[in-house]
C-alpha cells in the first residue's frame, strides 16, 4: 500500500473495558512517557508506578511532580514486577533498549512504545517477544517543549493512538494496551505497521524535514542567523515543527528510510514543477495550483491540531 491510496481501512477499536495496570513501569520520562504517567494518575488507573531515564534531572522532576513513584537510572530496577512496561524513548533507542529489557521482565509482561516508527519495532518485538506480548503503539500527540516539566495529565484527552500489531502479536496482550490508552481519553485504532510507516513519511516526517530544510536554507543565506529579526507569522507557523527534537528526528528519518524517501522524491518533483512555472511566467498554472491546494488545506482546519513532535525520551 502507499500513503496515498485508498485500500486497507483504518479500523476504530470497539469500546472495551479497562483491565489493572497493577505496575507500570515507563522507561523514558520526557513528554509523553511523563504524561501517561500523570494520565494513569490522575485517573487511577495503576497501584504503582515505576520509572526509568538516564537524565537525573527526568528522574528528579518525575518523582517531584508525581508522575512516577520510583525513579531509576537501572532500566532493570524499574522494570522489576511490572505487568506492563511503556517504552518512550527515540526510536533509534528501541531495538537495544528491548534487547537490553527482555531478561529482565515478569512472566506475562506486556510491552509496549510510543514511537513514531513501528515497522522496525514491530520486527523487534516479534524476535525478541516470542509470546507475541509486544504490542507497538504510537499515540498521535505531543509539542515542540520536552521533559516532565512539560507533561501533561490531559495531552491524550481527545487524541488518536494507533496500535499495529502483526499475526504474532497476543490479542489479550493487544487489548491491554488497548484499554489503557482508552483510558487515559484516546481514540484507537489499528493498522498494519507498514501501512503505518507509509502513511506518517507523508503527513508528519515529510513536513518536519521540510521545516528542518527551509529554515536550513535560509540560515545559510548571507545574514541569515538575524532573520529573526524580520520573520513574519507566516515563517514561524511553518517552521514551528522545526523546534522538534534532533535526536528523535534523526531516528525517524533513519528508520523509515524507505517511506521518507519516496516522499521527498515526490515533494521534489512538485518543487521542479513550480519552479517551472515560475521560470516560465505561468501565472494561470500557479494560481490553478495554489487554489487547489488552499482547498484541500482548508478542510484540515486551523483549531487545536495536534502535533506528534514531542520528543518522548
Amino acid at each position: 500500500m502507499t500513503a496515498g491510496s485508498r485500500s486497507e481501512p483504518i479500523e476504530a477499536e470497539s469500546s472495551l473495558s479497562h483491565p489493572p495496570v497493577e505496575r507500570l513501569a515507563i522507561v523514558g520520562l520526557g513528554l509523553i512517557g511523563s504524561s501517561v504517567g500523570l494520565a494513569c494518575r490522575a485517573r487511577g488507573l495503576t497501584t504503582e508506578i515505576r520509572g526509568a531515564d538516564i537524565v537525573p534531572d527526568h528522574r528528579a522532576h518525575a518523582v517531584e511532580l508525581g508522575v512516577v513513584d520510583l525513579a531509576f537510572a537501572d532500566t532493570a530496577a524499574a522494570i522489576e514486577g511490572a505487568d506492563m512496561v511503556l517504552l518512550a524513548v527515540p526510536v533509534g533507542s528501541m531495538i537495544p533498549l528491548l534487547e537490553q529489557i527482555v531478561p529482565h521482565l515478569a512472566p506475562g509482561a506486556v510491552v509496549t512504545d510510543v514511537g513514531s516508527v513501528k515497522g522496525v519495532v514491530a520486527a523487534a518485538m516479534e524476535r525478541l517477544l516470542p509470546s507475541g506480548n509486544g504490542v507497538p503503539g504510537h499515540p498521535i500527540a505531543g509539542r515542540e517543549t520536552s521533559g516532565p516539566r512539560a507533561a501533561s495529565a490531559d495531552l491524550f484527552s481527545g487524541a488518536k493512538c494507533i496500535l499495529t500489531p502483526t499475526h504474532h502479536t497476543d490479542v489479550r496482550a493487544t487489548a491491554r494496551v488497548r484499554g489503557l490508552w482508552r483510558a487515559v481519553g484516546a481514540e484507537v485504532l489499528q493498522m498494519r505497521p507498514e501501512c503505518h510507516d507509509e502513511i506518517f513519511a507523508a503527513i508528519s516526517h515529510l513536513p518536519h524535514i521540510v521545516a528542518y530544510a527551509l529554515m536550513g536554507a535560509i540560515l545559510d543565506l548571507e545574514g541569515g542567523e538575524n532573520l529573526q529579526a524580520l520573520a513574519g507569522g507566516g515563517l514561524r507557523d511553518f517552521s514551528r515543527v522545526a523546534m522538534s527534537h534532533p535526536v528523535m528526528w534523526r531516528d525517524i528519518c533513519l528508520t523509515n528510510r524507505a517511506p521518507i524517501l519516496k516522499m521527498i522524491g515526490r515533494f521534489q518533483g512538485v518543487l521542479s514543477d513550480l519552479a517551472a512555472m515560475i521560470s516560465a511566467g505561468d501565472g494561470e498554472g500557479l494560481e490553478r495550483q495554489f487554489a487547489r491546494v488552499r482547498a484541500c488545506r482548508e478542510d484540515l482546519g486551523n483549531g487545536n491540531e495536534r502535533s506528534d513532535s514531542g520528543h518522548p525520551g
